[in-house]
């Protein structure tokens, strides 16, 4: 258990390190916000199943902290995403739909 719980955190610490790579290599805004949230919700995730298995008395509180991690990440995301929006953040010019664009009639 041992070895798999230290893979597990390996994987999560690649991930959260492939996150904040991504927050300096992403072109606008919005990709950053994508990058850093999608990554950082699968490495902490990894990292806390890691930990989990390296320390079995401490499962219910980390499923309770993974729990807490996937319901907030991809809201605040979301509400970050459509505050940048709302305050006129530029897109990348590869950036070829936008739907809330779509959705507010402009």
């Amino acid at each position: 258990m041992d070895v798999l719980g230290g893979l597990l955190v390996v994987a999560g610490a690649a991930f959260l390190l492939l996150g904040g790579l991504g927050l300096v290599r992403m072109p606008d805004v919005f990709n950053r916000i994508q990058a850093g949230t999608k990554a950082t919700t699968l490495g902490t995730l990894l990292s806390l199943a890691g930990f989990a298995g390296l320390q079995p008395d401490w499962t219910l509180k980390l499923f309770l902290i993974g729990l807490f991690v996937l319901f907030t990440n991809p809201l605040s995301s979301q509400v970050l995403a459509r505050a940048a929006h709302r305050a006129g953040a530029e897109e990348s010019p590869l950036t070829t739909v936008d739907v809330l664009n779509d959705e507010q009639g402009k």
